[in-house]
């Protein structure tokens, strides 16, 4: 793997050298890709829930509860991610 400044490494692998600001930078874009794949995650979730439609079987309930739950937790942890990085607005 490379550290190119467009790869998306975890910060355990960038070297120590690094100065403050770049981590910082480097630390914001995988916050902001995080965000970007549980919103893509809850957009995915309200989808599926307007395609099972009416809730003629037990199978299709099933869906809609699960489905539902996800789509809560996915949305909590946008908000928390959110909290916990306010400059991310």
């Amino acid at each position: 793997m490379s550290n190119a400044a467009d790869s998306a490494e975890p910060l355990a692998l960038l070297p120590e050298f690094m100065d403050s600001s770049r981590q910082r930078a480097l630390q914001v874009r995988e916050v902001r890709i995080a965000l970007a794949k549980l919103e893509a995650d809850v957009a995915y979730f309200q989808a599926r829930l307007e395609l099972i439609g009416e809730l003629t079987s037990n199978h299709r309930l099933a869906q809609r509860k699960l489905f539902t739950l996800l789509h809560k937790a996915v949305a909590r942890q946008i908000l928390d991610t959110k909290h916990q990085h306010p400059d991310l607005h």
